[in-house]
C-alpha cells in the first residue's frame, strides 16, 4: 500500500514541467483532483474559450480567455493551441503557459469559478518564417474530468491571413 501511494505521488507530483504547468491529464483522479469523487460523483462544467488572433510579417499576438460557465467550479482547465505554422524557437511564453512543440502551446487556467471571471492569456508570439497567413485550432485538453454538456464552445478553428486584423473566436 505504501509503495502504491509513493508512485502515484511521484506521478502526480513530477507532472508538472517546473513552470507551475501541469501536462494535460495529469492529477486525473489523482490527490486533489477536481472532477470526480466517490463522495460526490461526477461534476459538469462548461469550460469556453473566447479571444482573437492577430498575424504580421511574421508577428502573431493571440489573446486567450479561458472561462466556465457552470453549474460547477472547477481547479482550472488546460487549452492547447496548435499552429499550422511552425514558432521561432527561443521565445518565453507567459507564466501559466508551455510549449509542446514548435507548433503547440499549452496554457492552464487558474480555478475557474461557475460563471465566474476568465483566466486570460497573452501570447506574443513570432512565426519561423514570415506566412501569409495560417491556422490555429484551440481546444480544451483537460478540464478535471468534468463533463461538459456543450464542448463546441471550447473548440475554435481560426484562419489568419496576415493583415494584421484582430480576427475573433
Amino acid at each position: 500500500m505504501t509503495v502504491v501511494f509513493a508512485a502515484a505521488m511521484a506521478v502526480v507530483m513530477g507532472a508538472g514541467s517546473g513552470s507551475g504547468v501541469e501536462a494535460p491529464g495529469a492529477g486525473e483522479g489523482g490527490v486533489g483532483a477536481v472532477g470526480q469523487g466517490p463522495e460526490r460523483g461526477p461534476v459538469e462544467a462548461d469550460v469556453a474559450h473566447h479571444g482573437h488572433v492577430s498575424l504580421w510579417g511574421g508577428r502573431l499576438t493571440v489573446r486567450l480567455s479561458t472561462g466556465n460557465h457552470g453549474p460547477s467550479d472547477l481547479a482550472g482547465a488546460t487549452a492547447g493551441l496548435v499552429f499550422s505554422e511552425p514558432l521561432a524557437a527561443g521565445q518565453k511564453l507567459p507564466a501559466g503557459c508551455l510549449w509542446g512543440g514548435d507548433r503547440v502551446v499549452y496554457c492552464q487556467a487558474d480555478a475557474l469559478r461557475a460563471d465566474g471571471r476568465d483566466s486570460e492569456f497573452l501570447l506574443d508570439l513570432r512565426t519561423a518564417g514570415d506566412p501569409a497567413e495560417l491556422s490555429v485550432d484551440i481546444a480544451t485538453v483537460w478540464n478535471g474530468g468534468a463533463e461538459d454538456r456543450n464542448p463546441d464552445n471550447d473548440k475554435h478553428h481560426v484562419l489568419v491571413p496576415a493583415t494584421g486584423d484582430l480576427y475573433i473566436y
